[in-house]
């Protein structure tokens, strides 16, 4: 874990006056953070231990909006609560926020104390412990990709999300230059991350106008999902105190290239690569082919967990980078699955599927999953695709619709072993109302729905 304060760091930071807000927060379903401005000495004496929020935070959609037909939270049961339960391991301070601390929290059954299932975090922790069970913990990285516009989001929205002008005017794909002329925004963001103890690593210009990506050094799983769902909301909180405004909505314009989120995974076992072979051609293990064969085949049953919204599937296109094939291939941008670092120690897998709107705590869930069957089963591997893979015939497609990746999450019998039944009914009604929610409404409702919340 790489937060950098204790509690009892805590304390004293606020027995001296340096802290007076602590943040007590969690991932909800669409991956941003929920909680409570605690007053530091409030927090410090009491709430430390636990906090309670509404239940239907887990129940919402990216409008807060309280959908019908979840078996969790209802008007019916009348929206109770849940306990927040502070991870103290993952305090740290916000340099961005002055005086301020944050810690996550664990939801919690009110009644039973117990973990609740399909709480995202927890959905993480529990394919975790899965793969623990094996011998084995995962490595992971994910890539922020996001674009900055030259207003506020205020004005964005008051402007109905007409003519947004992006803070650059080409694209900018490793360009110094123009990244110079970003400096103001996204050094702050880089040095504050780090400070809140992120191992930010670099930050880069993207393919398109505006368009920025973040990465984040590689951790555990669980490390990783924190890390990504932090940086992804002080991101927007910076640009934010600038005077800009970032979003993560994956296709902001038809004739622009997507934002997505690759995320890149290993495991080891024993402090070592448990991927690796030298014997191997390509330095791949048994276990990693394994691994890659249940990634791989199971892709269409977890698509919603890697792109949750209509909007995600506008990204899928040809000739932008983003895929439009659960194929893999050694070092290859065209596959939805690309081979990095064969031959060496580094050996993973990325997959380049997921949007920048993707909750990484699901979509490392389910990858997790699908890779934990694939060694189960001892899945063969296909050879690797070779080429443009978009000319590849006869490859499988992602799901290009909502409505496809809804149905095959929901009559995907992996997912429900892996994660149980009332989890994936909980987050097929969570698929199921985005569709119905688009399908009674026109034009630019997308950009305007995810525009400053995705």
């Amino acid at each position: 874990m790489s937060a950098n304060l204790t509690f009892d760091g805590l304390k004293n930071a606020v027995k001296n006056g340096a802290i007076d807000t602590v943040l007590a927060c969690f991932p909800d379903m669409q991956g941003r953070l929920m909680g409570k401005r605690f007053h530091a000495v409030n927090f410090v004496e009491s709430s430390f231990e636990e906090t309670h929020c509404c239940n239907y935070l887990l129940a919402t959609d990216l409008e807060m909006a309280t959908p019908d037909g979840y078996a969790a939270s209802s008007w019916e049961k009348g929206y109770g609560d849940y306990i927040m339960a502070p991870d103290l391991s993952t305090l740290r301070l916000l340099p961005w926020l002055e005086g301020t601390a944050m810690v996550l929290c664990d939801i919690l059954d009110h009644h039973t104390h117990e973990p609740v299932p399909h709480a995202p975090r927890q959905m993480l922790k529990a394919q975790v412990a899965r793969l623990k069970a094996l011998g084995f913990n995962a490595m992971m990285a994910t890539e922020l990709e996001f674009f900055l516009f030259e207003n506020s989001f205020d004005d964005i929205r008051k402007s109905g999300f007409r003519n947004l002008t992006p803070i650059s005017g080409y694209n900018e794909d490793y360009a110094i230059l123009q990244t110079t002329k970003e400096e103001g925004v996204m050094r702050p963001i880089r040095n504050h991350l780090f400070g809140a103890g992120l191992p930010i690593e670099n930050s880069k210009g993207e393919a398109e106008t505006g368009q920025e990506e973040l990465n984040i050094r590689y951790a555990d799983a669980l490390d990783c999902a924190d890390h990504h769902t932090i940086a992804k909301n002080g991101i927007k909180e910076i640009a934010w105190q600038h005077g800009v405004a970032a979003t993560f909505l994956p296709k902001w314009h038809h004739d622009k290239v997507g934002s997505s989120s690759h995320v890149h995974q290993s495991l080891w076992r024993d402090g070592e690569p448990a991927f690796f072979d030298e014997r191997d051609d390509l330095g791949m293990s048994q276990l990693m082919k394994h691994y890659m064969a249940g990634l791989i085949a199971y892709a269409p049953d977890y698509t919603f967990f890697l792109a949750p919204y209509i909007n995600s599937y506008k990204r899928f296109a040809k000739g932008t980078f983003a895929p439009t094939k659960t194929v893999w291939s050694v070092d290859n941008r065209t596959a939805g699955f690309r081979l990095c670092g064969d031959g060496t120690r580094g050996i993973r897998v990325e997959c380049r599927v997921g949007g920048s709107d993707l909750n990484p705590y699901l979509a490392q869930a389910a990858m997790l999953a699908a890779g934990i069957r694939g060694i189960e089963e001892k899945m063969e591997l296909a050879p690797p695709t070779r080429g443009d893979v978009y000319e590849e015939a006869g490859a499988q497609d992602i799901p290009r619709t909502l409505r496809a990746a809804t149905d095959t999450l929901r009559n995907s019998a992996f997912l429900r072993d892996a994660m149980g039944d009332d989890v994936i009914d909980h987050y097929t009604r969570c698929a199921e109302w985005e569709q119905e929610e688009y399908d009674r409404v026109v034009t630019d409702w997308e950009i305007a729905r995810g525009f400053e919340r995705a």
